[in-house]
C-alpha cells in the first residue's frame, strides 16, 4: 500500500484537451480501441477465431437471424461461454481501477495514491483466506462464494478506517489508518497461509492474490459492473466539484464546499469501486496508479476529461494485460498482476523521471 503523508500541489491544466483529435474524437477513438482489443482478446487462444467471426457471433446472439450462421456451435460456445465474459470482466475491472485511482489522486492531491489506499486489497485477500483456509462459508454461495467473501473482506478495513480515522479533523488520518490496517490484514494473510493452510489451499490463495480472470463468468460480472455503473457514474457527475478541490482546501471551502466530507465520500467511493474489482480479479496492481498518469499526459488533469479517459485506458490496459498473461506460456497461465507489475513499474519510473527532469528545467 502507498503511504500518503505528503500532499503534492497540482496545477490546473488548460481547459482544452491536449489531444489533436479534440476531446470528443478522443473518446470515440478510445471506445473503438476498447472494442477492438476486446475482439482480439476473444479471438486469441488455443483455438484461434477470426475477429470478424467473434463480432458476428456476438451480434447474432443479440439480434438472432442477422447473419446466416457459418461458424460451428463449438466456436460459439467458446466465444459466448468463456472468452467474452472474461474479456468484458477484464475491461470492467480495468475501468473501475483506473477511474478510482484517478479520483483518489485528485481528491488527495497526491500522485502516488491508488485505489487500495484504505486497505481494501488486503482486506479482500483475508476474506478469501477465511473461506479457503479456515472454511467459514465455503461453497455456501456457489460461484459467488469467493467474490462475496472478498468484497465483504474489502469493506472491513474501509469502514474501520472511516470509524477510527474519521474522529480526527485531518483527512490524512483516515488514509494513515487505512495504511496501518492494510499491514495488519497482510500479516493475517501471511500467518494463515504459513501456519494453517495446506499445499492446495496455499496455491489457491496465492493465485487469487496475484490476480487474474480465470474464474470470470457472466454471473460474477454483477459486482464490478454494478459498482462501475453506480459509483463510477456518481464520480463522473461530481467531476466539476473535484476540480474545485484542486484550488486547495481553503479555496474550495471559500467556495462553499465541505472539504472533509467531500473527500471522505469520494474515498469511500474509491474503495467501493476497488473492492468490487478485487472481488472478481484479485489484487492487480499498477492499473489504478499508472493509468491516471497516462490519461493526464493526454488530456491534462481536469476531472471531467481525465476520469472518462482514464476509465477507457484502464479497460484497454487490463484486457491487453490479460491477453498477454494467457499468451506467455502455452502450458501455464501467468497471473495478470505479474504482467501489470512487470510492465507498469518500469513505465511508472520512466514517467517520474520525465516529470522531474521537466520540473528541473
Amino acid at each position: 500500500m502507498t503511504a500518503l503523508t505528503e500532499r503534492t500541489e497540482v496545477r490546473p491544466s488548460s481547459p482544452s484537451a491536449r489531444s489533436p483529435l479534440g476531446f470528443a474524437g478522443l473518446i470515440v477513438l478510445l471506445v473503438l480501441t476498447t472494442l477492438f482489443v476486446i475482439g482480439l482478446a476473444v479471438s486469441f487462444g488455443s483455438v484461434r477465431i477470426p475477429v470478424g467471426d467473434v463480432w458476428a457471433i456476438v451480434v447474432n446472439r443479440m439480434l438472432p437471424g442477422v447473419f446466416d450462421v457459418w461458424w460451428s456451435q463449438a466456436r460459439e460456445s467458446i466465444v459466448v461461454g468463456s472468452r467474452l465474459p472474461r474479456a468484458l470482466t477484464a475491461a470492467t475491472v480495468g475501468a473501475a481501477l483506473a477511474l478510482s485511482g484517478a479520483v483518489a489522486q485528485l481528491v488527495t492531491r497526491n500522485p502516488l495514491a491508488d485505489p487500495y489506499l484504505l486497505g481494501v486489497s488486503s482486506g479482500a485477500g483475508f476474506g478469501v483466506v477465511i473461506v479457503t483456509v479456515l472454511g467459514f462459508g465455503a461453497g455456501m454461495l456457489g460461484v459467488f462464494t469467493v467474490p462475496v467473501a472478498a468484497f465483504v473482506g474489502a469493506m472491513v478495513p474501509l469502514f474501520l478506517s472511516l470509524a477510527i480515522g474519521g474522529r480526527y479533523p485531518q483527512p490524512t488520518a483516515i488514509i494513515l489508518v487505512g495504511v496501518a490496517l492494510a499491514q495488519v490484514f497482510s500479516a493475517l494473510i501471511t500467518f494463515s497461509l504459513l501456519v494453517l493452510a495446506d499445499e492446495r489451499q496455499l496455491g489457491s490463495v496465492m493465485h487469487w492474490l496475484a490476480g487474474g480472470f480465470g474464474d470470470a463468468r457472466w454471473s460474477t460480472m454483477i459486482f464490478p459492473v454494478s459498482a462501475l455503473a453506480t459509483v463510477g457514474t456518481a464520480m463522473l457527475w461530481s467531476a466539476r466539484r473535484i476540480d474545485v478541490l484542486q484550488t486547495g482546501d481553503d479555496g474550495a471551502a471559500a467556495l462553499g464546499m465541505n472539504v472533509p466530507r467531500f473527500r471522505i465520500v469520494h474515498l469511500l467511493g474509491v474503495s467501493l469501486l476497488a473492492g468490487a474489482a478485487v472481488s472478481v480479479a484479485g489484487g492487480i496492481g499498477f492499473i489504478g496508479l499508472l493509468v491516471p498518469h497516462l490519461a493526464g499526459y493526454v488530456v491534462g488533469i481536469r476531472a471531467a476529461r481525465l476520469l472518462p479517459v482514464a476509465a477507457l485506458l484502464g479497460a484497454v490496459a487490463m484486457v491487453g494485460a490479460d491477453t498477454a498473461a494467457r499468451s506467455i506460456s502455452s502450458s501455464l497461465e501467468v497471473p495478470v498482476g505479474v504482467v501489470t507489475a512487470l510492465v507498469g513499474a518500469p513505465l511508472f519510473v520512466w514517467m517520474l523521471q520525465r516529470r522531474y527532469r521537466r520540473a528541473e528545467r
